[in-house]
């Protein structure tokens, strides 16, 4: 077992962590070690808890994703699925467990056929939790997406994308408006459409036409109906909401729309599927605002009556919900609400309003599951853990499944919660990451991060980053600015059309504020991010010339360029017009690029090739502009890579490249090129 370098071994290196006690750090070969524990089902009963483990596969260079089973009462725990393949090029994955009505059956999807597209398996249990052997039900050409299995656990309902005709190996042909997804590549005549699926004879009929597109199916109770979220085509591709349906199980007649018309409902991008009444007289689900405020409003939860198909609002308003799921009894509703710099399970009680919070404290709670004896497990997560699966019940939270307790035995960066006032008042949230071996009264090198979005918030999570920076000595500042969520519909729809001007007024007023407070040497200042943290990096280093080094990752700094070429045109047109009608709109969000003679700033941008969301030209823009005025710059291209990055040997090299670029413009800042030379 390799041994990590201790904070002492560390030290002599860097005198910045002068002090340090001897420990244990996190370093850049810790980050494959990292599993990301997700999606927790629980059978009625509480008998049994199937999640997913992804951890990296280092020999083949993949990101691999296996369903693991653990007893309630978290004495057994064994992994259910493995790499059938037998290929090291492409080991295979499983993930999106669920249970049938009693427990007896579990449902995945896997990419572990002989053509690697992912279909759905379902493997018997016995009370034991034994597998029993598992066999493929599905078998689409292309693979499918999502779908929900059936109470009784002899139907499925299959969302796949049907080519109408299409040849893959053809030209691509456009004539849609949205044209492009970041994950889904160019969206040309496919549809996502809606199938039910016979789990012992594999009978297939299709549910939804061609004129649909199907996300997040969930089957009633009851057996009779699917609920699913849509958007109708052609023209749906003009428009920002979404709708909730409901369709009959057997014949796909009936199809009924109980969301309102004209607002983003239950957005798929929140991965949070509708959820039915035991009963399956009411369905829950996200009601977002008018189409007009895109995600700048709060996802509220909203429970509609199918009888008279009356809506009504539930739990507390103007903060975000996700992962709606009815109480065993039907009577409270149990979700995910979203406060400033942390995430609460909580419980409604449906008849009288009342919101308990069953968690509290600086965490985050991203999924869980409730049994019929309102027993939720958990996934929870904080400074010093990835997530991990806790149980709450009556006798408090007990911890089930910790896939990274290795970490113990290594001393990390906790965060410490600061408000500081912006420059117009404004009272603006932040975390504070010190380093490690941290001496009250020294200053040290400080790096600001940014978070993407800009609807979203950092939280008290385990952070990768801030944990590497830490224990090479760098403090860090993670700023939730104006345009963040956390804090409410105002808070976020401050930065309207109007990036660049409020949340970097903020990110500077805690830049000072760390400064004036001792912490910061303001000689010695980095700041960066990825998605909107890139393009807000861009528009703080324009605006400001105190930082000695930046980083903008997956960012733009043209929106002109933004226009056609990213998956974001209905949002653009909503939020600024047209590039042609209102260009004066346009140049504004644009001045980093059309004001780049302000940046001093060494900066390196990344990017990966195949990212619709934003693609690289943002980057390579930036890299150019910077590169003809020489100032010191980098452009770093990921192969293959979407937005999110999923090769582990380039998130490992990212993280390498954020501390090389910082370690030399902020510790080696004398013997670095000066502003203007190459």
């Amino acid at each position: 077992m390799k041994v990590s370098p201790t904070i002492c071994s560390v030290a002599t290196a860097l005198l910045w962590t002068a002090g340090a006690a001897c420990a244990a750090a996190f370093q850049i070969e810790d980050v494959h070690r990292i599993a990301d524990v997700a999606g927790p089902v629980v059978t009625p009963d509480g008998r049994w808890i199937a999640y997913t483990v992804s951890s990296a596969d280092k020999e083949s260079n993949k990101t691999v994703t296996h369903v693991w089973l653990a007893s309630g009462d978290g004495k057994q725990r064994t992994e259910l699925t493995v790499s059938q393949s037998g290929s090291k090029v492409s080991p295979a994955s499983a993930w999106l467990p669920q249970f049938s009505g009693d427990g007896s059956a579990l449902a995945f999807i896997s990419d572990q056929a002989e053509d690697h597209t992912a279909q759905v398996w379902i493997r018997a249990l016995d009370q034991t939790g034994q597998q029993q052997g598992a066999h493929q039900v599905t078998h689409f050409e292309g693979g499918v997406s999502d779908f929900s299995l059936a109470p009784d656990g002899q139907q499925i309902a299959v969302v796949a994308e049907v080519a109408n005709g299409e040849k893959d190996d053809g030209p691509i042909v456009i004539d849609r408006f949205q044209f492009k997804d970041d994950e889904r590549g160019y969206l040309t005549k496919k549809r996502r459409r809606l199938f039910r699926v016979g789990v012992s004879d594999q009978s297939e009929q299709a549910l939804t036409d061609a004129g649909l597109d199907v996300w997040l199916p969930a089957w009633s109770p009851d057996g009779r109906s699917i609920a699913w979220v849509g958007k109708r085509q052609h023209e749906g591709d003009r428009h920002a909401g979404f709708n909730v349906y409901l369709i009959n199980a057997q014949d796909g007649k009936g199809l009924h729309c109980v969301s309102k018309d004209g607002l983003v409902n239950n957005d798929p991008d929140h991965a949070s599927r509708p959820a039915w009444s035991p009963d399956s007289r009411q369905l829950a689900y996200l009601q977002g605002g008018p189409e007009k405020l895109l995600e700048y409003a709060p996802w509220e939860l909203a429970v509609v009556n199918l009888a008279d198909d009356k809506i009504r609002q539930v739990g507390k308003a103007d903060r975000n919900f996700v992962h709606p799921q009815f109480s065993a009894d039907g009577k409270a509703l149990y979700a995910i609400v979203e406060e400033s710099r942390t995430a609460y399970l909580t419980r409604i009680d449906l008849r009288s309003g009342a919101a308990q919070n069953l968690t509290a404290g600086r965490r985050m709670d991203a999924d869980f599951s409730v049994d019929q004896n309102n027993r939720a497990v958990t996934l929870v997560c904080d400074d010093l853990h990835p997530c991990r699966l806790s149980v709450i019940d009556h006798a408090g939270e007990t911890v089930l499944a910790d896939h990274n307790a290795w970490l113990s035995d290594y001393t990390l960066a906790v965060s410490e919660d600061l408000q500081i006032k912006s420059r117009d008042g404004t009272l603006v949230d932040a975390l504070l990451i010190k380093p490690l071996g941290y001496q009250s009264g020294q200053r040290y090198p400080t790096i600001i991060r940014v978070h993407g979005g800009p609807i979203y918030q950092f939280s008290h999570e385990f952070m990768i980053d801030w944990q590497l920076f830490a224990a090479h000595g760098y403090a860090v500042l993670a700023v939730n600015p104006r345009g963040s969520s956390g804090r409410g519909f105002r808070y976020a729809h401050a930065i309207w059309a109007d990036w660049g001007n409020r949340d970097v007024q903020d990110v500077l007023a805690a830049t000072d504020y760390l400064v004036t407070s001792g912490i910061a040497d303001k000689k010695h200042l980095g700041i960066g991010g990825w998605s909107y943290g890139g393009m807000l990096t861009d528009y703080v280093i324009a605006s400001d010339q105190r930082f000695q080094a930046a980083i903008a990752g997956a960012g733009a700094a043209n929106i002109f360029t933004n226009y056609g070429v990213d998956e974001y045109t209905v949002s653009l047109e909503t939020e600024l017009g047209t590039p042609w009608n209102n260009p004066g709109a346009y140049k504004k969000v644009s001045f980093p690029f059309f004001h780049n003679e302000r940046i001093v700033t060494p900066t390196l941008f990344l990017c990966g090739s195949l990212d619709f969301n934003v693609p690289c030209a943002g980057s390579e823009q930036m890299y150019q502009a910077l590169s003809s005025r020489r100032i010191p710059t980098e452009l770093v291209i990921y192969r293959d890579q979407h937005h999110q990055l999923d090769v582990p040997g380039n998130i490992v090299d990212r993280f390498s490249r954020y501390l090389n670029w910082y370690d030399r413009f902020l510790k080696n800042a004398s013997q670095s090129a000066p502003a203007g030379s190459d």
